[in-house]
């Protein structure tokens, strides 16, 4: 998670004061974070560009509105976890792309790039793609509101309070929401790591 508190704060006031830089360096500091977080919980790489895209359009478009009563960043994602769960309403109906995509383009998702160094032998890296996708599919199965509690608490790693801040709930209903989303990933997890 970006920690650039300091230099964020006075971004934001350039980028309110009218400098199109200083948004610009903000974009550069968050579009990775932004598009991860889309990515996790569309499960699309193209709705995840799209999530970003617009999730920065409506930034700039609303900065006047921006209070400073929170980061910016934390303004940023919930204006991107808003977008990503339209975009999951708007493709509800199709579900040919709801398993399949994060699968389908190995290269395309976004995770560190220096995967193939962490195993030292082909075998070992293909059991680490394997492992990933069968992490993203069981994720991606994961009902929209379970996904994103699990992905801002346990893959972005925001606090609980955090998070029910980002999502306009209550702390208890994101401990609850997480606790069973984790036993939904265990269960569905379960078929693939049984022993014997």
């Amino acid at each position: 998670m970006p920690t650039h508190l300091e230099n964020e704060t006075t971004l934001v006031a350039e980028a309110r004061a009218g400098s199109a830089e200083a948004f610009t360096a903000l974009v550069n500091q968050y579009d990775r974070h932004i598009y991860r977080l889309a990515f996790n919980i569309t499960g699309n790489r193209e709705d995840a560009e799209d999530v970003l895209q617009e999730a920065f359009l409506k930034a700039y478009s609303n900065l006047g509105q921006f209070q400073g009563d929170s980061r910016f960043y934390t303004w940023l994602v919930r204006i991107a976890v808003n977008e990503a769960l339209m975009k999951l309403r708007k493709r509800r109906g199709d579900r040919s792309v709801s398993l399949d995509d994060p699968v389908e383009t190995d290269d395309n998702q976004l995770l560190p790039r220096e995967i193939e160094d962490w195993g030292p032998s082909p075998e070992d890296r293909y059991s680490q793609a394997e492992l990933r996708e069968i992490l993203f599919v069981a994720i991606d199965g994961l009902e929209p509101h379970f996904r994103t509690v699990f992905v801002l608490r346990d893959v972005e790693q925001f606090s609980t309070e955090e998070t029910a801040e980002l999502l306009a709930l209550s702390v208890p209903a994101v401990k609850s929401r997480l606790l069973r989303a984790r036993l939904r990933l265990r269960q569905r997890l379960n078929k693939y790591f049984k022993r014997g």
